[in-house]
């Protein structure tokens, strides 16, 4: 599956088929959480945030992937991602896009 944040594919006609999303809620255990809070006193990167939300990035990504080839789709087009912090410790992120089918010229 093409995957693109720019909203057509260089070269190709498209078709739009729909949008296709996936959204995930991810959290940390109460011990890395613990820890993460005791790293924000002294500042730097929270690495284990990082890998949390790099995570569920992925995860999103599949879902939008499986969501855009069930309506037949070759390529998403205008690819974003939003995050939002759903509770401490806890945030959802969402990729979505345009989900098309390449016409054959």
């Amino acid at each position: 599956m093409l995957l693109l944040n720019i909203e057509y594919i260089p070269g190709k006609e498209i078709e739009a088929l729909g949008l296709a999303k996936g959204s995930v809620v991810q959290s940390k255990n109460f011990g890395k959480d613990f820890m993460a809070g005791m790293k924000t006193l002294v500042g730097g990167e929270i690495a284990s945030y990082t890998k949390m939300l790099t995570e569920a990035r992925q995860i999103a990504t599949k879902r939008m992937v499986d969501d855009a080839q069930a309506m037949g789709a070759d390529a998403v087009v205008g690819v974003r991602y939003t995050s939002a912090s759903i509770m401490q410790g806890a945030a959802e992120i969402t990729a979505y896009g345009t989900a098309v089918k390449i016409v054959e010229g």
